[in-house]
């Protein structure tokens, strides 16, 4: 399944936030992956950020990160540089962005 997310990162925060995703822990990308998701990219429009999660089940997904500590540390990291953040939790799984048009 693919998930769109759509967050923002705080203005006089971008270049933090870039850098803090140039050193994503390897725990935190092992543990994504062992939840289930292939891949998941993140592009920046001013301060919009737009998501794509490739995952078998994103519900699992967000279930299986949102306790875990490596990842619990890093949406602390994120909630100091975002303005709205990723919800890990069960309410979350109704976040995803609505498909308008596909190819």
């Amino acid at each position: 399944m693919r998930i769109a997310l759509h967050t923002k990162v705080r203005a006089d925060r971008i270049e933090e936030y870039e850098a803090a995703h140039r050193e994503v822990p390897a725990e935190l990308t092992t543990a994504i992956r062992a939840a289930g998701a292939t891949s998941w990219t993140i592009w920046r429009s001013g301060t919009d950020l737009f998501h794509v999660i490739e995952c078998a089940d994103y519900v699992r997904l967000l279930a299986e990160l949102e306790q875990l500590p490596v990842n619990v540390a890093w949406q602390a990291r994120m909630d100091e540089l975002l303005d709205v953040a990723h919800d890990y939790s069960s309410d979350g799984a109704a976040a995803g962005l609505p498909v308008a048009w596909e190819l």
